[in-house]
């Protein structure tokens, strides 16, 4: 989706923690969001979408631009960013909120995800197949307050030391020079 020169994607990849520290540090990155899409509850809570009862996922909604970072580009880091070979699960993060999927925007997002999807099997990336759901993007419904900018906010929480840290170390030493300065 195109919001004047700055366009928006939505990811799932497990814990949007994860995904909303290392998107916020690349460069052509405006904005990102926690929230939940994908599920049939207008307006879900965390703790409704953590019993798996609304059938949302936790989402990061990335505002970028795409003559810094592509769509392309950003799908790279989120493929490296967690192991989408596994069902409902990242870590030990584990339910249908946690699941790997591409919400897409427009028909050009959706072929974009769809060919990086084929060229990372057809590449044998991973050792599993892709599981990966592309679907279309139906609503986005923003997280709770506490959830946002949480690793900037919380860098000691023992969460954000073992699982978000090693996650951005990941982005620095792949992906450096796409950071923002």
């Amino acid at each position: 989706m195109t919001t004047g020169q700055n366009q928006t994607a939505t990811l799932a990849g497990g814990c949007f923690w994860c995904l909303e520290a290392v998107f916020e540090q690349l460069r052509g990155v405006a904005k990102v969001d926690s929230g939940y899409s994908g599920g049939h509850v207008p307006n879900p809570t965390y703790q409704a979408v953590c019993s798996g009862a609304t059938g949302h996922a936790e989402v990061v909604q990335v505002t970028f631009d795409p003559a810094v970072l592509s769509y392309r580009d950003l799908l790279g880091v989120f493929f490296t960013l967690h192991d989408p070979t596994t069902l409902n699960r990242q870590g030990g993060d584990v339910g249908t909120q946690y699941r790997s999927a591409i919400f897409y925007h427009d028909d050009e997002q959706r072929r974009e995800a769809e060919a990086v999807k084929t060229e990372l099997e057809a590449e044998h990336v991973f050792d599993e197949p892709i599981v990966t759901a592309i679907v279309p993007l139906e609503a986005f419904y923003p997280a709770e307050e506490y959830h946002r900018e949480y690793y900037r906010r919380n860098p000691n929480q023992p969460y954000c030391r073992a699982v978000i840290a090693p996650k951005v170390a990941k982005l620095r030493s792949k992906y450096l020079e796409k950071l923002k300065a």
